[in-house]
């Protein structure tokens, strides 16, 4: 007699409408006599004498469906470096060179009694150029810069922004220059919007440009969150700050900055760099002065340096330094060299015992 005939594979599976290959393997079942791995074992005692083959049905098995995102991997993102500053600056000088000149200061003197203050200063700053001016304490830069933005009068000599004499025509240049003066002079009893506002209109600008220029820089510098705060509560930082954006409010050709990076901390100096950059960038141009030699290399293309009121060397930073460091090329011209001075008795010799 001859064993029972195995199932066949489609009486083994059950029709749920799927076809052979499109089966999920999890909804498959083993066919009777059939073990494990999917083999179909012979019945006990082997298979009968004279019995006809049996075919052995072979099961399809489906392998499971990768899902639809793993067909499609995203390409690994690269991680975007911003250029570093410096060479950003350097790029920027070799533009500017080619730029005509936006501002002139011509045999600029400036005398105190008995001290000079600023002797015969004379150097140009081209369009898109970030222009950076540095020397010693009492050097005269804060003299020159005010001389420059109108705030000075000098004792002789021009200063020019585009065809307009600064001291000529006093209403025309400041239309020209933005301003951030060494020790602030705010109206702290005003908010800081109402301090946007006033310097906008104080500067001819329509009062809903005012209002919308004000909320751009406000949340450029970060202080949207602030606009409605006394400036007197503001810290010596956010002052600096609200002070630059004053400055900038009136779209100027030229800025003219004193310590604009003095007690702001380092991620808002950043920030304050980017804006600036963006300024020159857009065709502006930024003379500003600075105790931070590093800073003048890493962020500016130009630079003066004022000794004693005279400028003793202009140019490109790179000109300038002269493949040293802007610090190192500005002890070598100005002489300076601390370690030459005194104060061996804090060394704790034995002299002092």
């Amino acid at each position: 007699m001859l064993p029972e005939t195995p199932p066949s594979p489609s009486d083994a599976l059950p029709d749920a409408g799927f076809g052979a290959a499109e089966i999920p393997s999890g909804l498959t079942r083993p066919v009777a006599g059939a073990n494990a791995a999917g083999e179909v074992s012979e019945p006990a005692g082997g298979p009968a004498p004279d019995a006809e083959p049996v075919a052995t049905p072979r099961v399809r098995r489906t392998r499971p469906a990768e899902p639809a995102a793993a067909a499609e991997v995203p390409a690994r993102s690269r991680i975007e470096v911003p250029t570093p500053s410096v060479v950003r600056a350097r790029e920027r000088g070799r533009v500017a060179e080619q730029n005509p000149v936006v501002l002139r200061t011509e045999m600029l003197t400036k005398v105190y009694g008995s001290t000079v203050a600023a002797n015969e200063v004379s150097f140009e700053v081209h369009a898109g150029s970030l222009t950076g001016v540095v020397g010693p304490n009492g050097a005269g830069k804060t003299t020159t810069l005010s001389m420059i933005s109108g705030l000075l009068r000098p004792g002789s000599g021009r200063v020019s922004v585009g065809d307009v004499d600064v001291w000529a025509d006093g209403a025309a240049a400041k239309r020209l220059i933005g301003t951030l003066p060494d020790r602030l002079r705010l109206f702290d009893r005003l908010t800081g919007g109402q301090l946007l506002y006033y310097s906008g209109v104080l500067h001819g600008v329509a009062e809903a440009e005012v209002a919308k220029r004000s909320g751009e820089l406000a949340e450029a510098f970060g202080l949207e969150s602030a606009l409605d705060r006394l400036v007197s509560d503001y810290s010596a930082g956010m002052q600096k700050k609200i002070a630059l954006a004053c400055s900038m409010i009136h779209a100027p050709d030229v800025l003219v900055l004193d310590e604009p990076f003095e007690a702001i901390d380092p991620v808002s100096a950043a920030n304050v760099t980017d804006i600036l950059e963006k300024y020159v960038a857009g065709g502006g141009s930024v003379v500003m002065s600075s105790h931070s030699l590093e800073l003048i290399q890493r962020v500016c293309d130009h630079v003066v340096i004022i000794v004693d009121g005279s400028v003793i060397a202009q140019g490109t930073v790179d000109d300038v330094r002269d493949g040293v460091s802007l610090e190192d090329r500005f002890r070598a011209l100005t002489g300076i060299d601390e370690s030459q001075k005194g104060l061996q008795w804090l060394h704790g010799s034995s002299d002092s015992e």
